[in-house]
């Protein structure tokens, strides 16, 4: 078992499902203390309770990232909790998805997305920046295929990833003086409870997994899991000398033209 994060405080958003969970999860299991955060208390009930056989610690703080004044409380939380030693890692995989063209995508929906996916990313990182830079830690941001690559359909998700690309590398030039690597991972489908989350009924959602095995090259879709080893990888010392890199997990998605 590797032990990357012992002695090590990891504050990871969105881990009430999905890939958030898994690599929360994955960081407790390898030594970490996990500040878990994400709007359904009852599912970082069930993380916590799961995470307590592992070789690290993990304390659920749930709330609404979209609220300035939580952002403020959860940073402040989670400096407590790396003590002396600062923030470590911070995953960012927070992050909503919606559906519409360019026709259809109202402007409030479009500001929704980018709030959630966008605003409210740049702020807690912001905010965490003290205690990210007395620990000379590491940034990992969740984004998408998407970020990379143009699908019809899902405007603002798109947007929003490729501001979060494109935030990641400036925040990794600005940082890498401070000692402070930032990356991104870039997963195609992924079997979460994203799609559903944003409108998707169980029919169309496993219509929509089915057919994964024809638009991603590997022939599947992604399991949470295995982007978590990847999240893992980049906010350990390992990938010490890497930053400012969007690095797909996608099943070889991105190489495809649309299809």
């Amino acid at each position: 078992m590797l032990h990357d994060f012992a002695e090590r405080t990891a504050l990871v958003t969105g881990a009430s499902s999905g890939i958030g969970r898994a690599t929360a999860l994955l960081v407790a299991q390898r030594g970490g203390r996990v500040v878990a955060t994400g709007r359904n208390q009852a599912a970082l009930e069930v993380l916590e309770d799961e995470a307590s056989g592992a070789d690290g610690h993990l304390t659920r703080f749930p709330g609404d990232l979209t609220d300035p004044g939580f952002r403020e409380r959860l940073v402040e939380f989670a400096t407590a909790a790396g003590g002396a030693s600062g923030l470590d890692l911070l995953v960012n995989a927070a992050g909503i998805i919606g559906s519409g063209s360019t026709e259809a995508t109202t402007l409030e929906s479009f500001d929704h997305m980018m709030d959630i996916n966008v605003r409210s990313l740049f702020d807690l990182t912001r905010r965490a920046l003290p205690a990210l830079e007395a620990a000379k830690g590491a940034i990992v941001n969740v984004s998408s295929v998407t970020g990379t690559r143009a699908f019809p359909g899902v405007l603002s998700y798109c947007v929003s990833k490729a501001a979060v690309d494109q935030m990641t590398r400036c925040m990794a030039l600005d940082l890498a003086p401070k000692g402070v690597r930032v990356n991104a991972v870039n997963p195609g489908v992924v079997r979460t409870n994203l799609h559903r989350a944003g409108g998707m009924d169980e029919d169309t959602y496993a219509a929509f997994l089915e057919r994964s095995a024809d638009t991603h090259p590997l022939g599947r879709p992604g399991e949470p899991e295995e982007v978590a080893e990847l999240i893992a990888f980049l906010g350990s010392a390992r990938a010490g000398w890497i930053t400012g890199e969007c690095v797909a997990i996608d099943g070889g998605r991105a190489q495809t033209c649309a299809r």
